[in-house]
């Protein structure tokens, strides 16, 4: 299992960038680098310096083989029939994404306002978090590299297909397909899809988010 404090390291790194993406004044840019500063120095202690010994596939004359990309099968998925829902509907929106395993009430959202963060895997699992807050509702998930265990794999893959899920849920169709071509490699950025606008979504440094704004919506 890969050590998920790279995940936070690359979490901080990209939060960073979003903030100087999307224009933030210079008091919240700071703020927001403080803040991923901070998450970079605590996971930097928690990784292991020690490589990792990840299985290796060879053919019969014993060459390696290319890693096995993640393979998502959208096109099954949007066959399954949803009910829209809307940003009030908070207990809904868990509910798509699984069973929630911790609450964070002190969190902060993208912009450094007051948030709540739900996790619905354990800190050692590929994470998958929902944070909600006035302005803000974000979905973080951890996105899978081709060198990755099958397991981890399988996980980002339910992550991503619970997350394709909720998107349908709230923006209809579109919203699905939005996720899709995240997971393909898109960048959205400042887009009203299927009626919200989504602020950020892009899958990048094994992290993928989707960031909407609800007092656009």
């Amino acid at each position: 299992m890969r050590n998920f404090a790279f995940t936070t390291v690359a979490l901080a790194m990209t939060l960073t960038s979003s903030a100087l993406l999307l224009g933030c004044d210079d008091s919240k840019k700071g703020v927001i680098e403080e803040v991923a500063s901070d998450i970079t120095a605590d996971a930097a202690t928690a990784v292991s310096p020690e490589p990792e010994n990840q299985p290796v596939a060879v053919d019969a004359s014993g060459e390696a083989l290319p890693a096995e990309p993640v393979n998502y099968d959208v096109s099954s998925w949007s066959n399954e029939a949803v009910s829209p829902i809307t940003f009030n509907d908070l207990d809904e929106m868990k509910a798509a994404l699984g069973k929630v395993v911790t609450t964070d009430d002190n969190s902060l959202d993208y912009a450094s306002n007051i948030a709540t963060k739900y996790r619905f895997m354990s800190d050692d699992a590929p994470y998958l978090d929902l944070i909600d807050s006035d302005k803000y509702l974000e979905i973080g998930w951890y996105f899978a590299n081709p060198n990755d265990s099958d397991k981890e794999k399988e996980i980002s893959k339910s992550h991503a297909k619970h997350v394709y899920t909720l998107a349908r849920k709230l923006m209809g169709e579109d919203g699905g397909r939005s996720v899709a071509d995240i997971l393909g490699g898109q960048v959205i950025k400042n887009k009203t899809i299927g009626g919200q606008k989504i602020e950020l979504a892009k899958c990048e440094f094994y992290s993928c988010m989707l960031i909407l704004n609800k007092a656009a919506g």
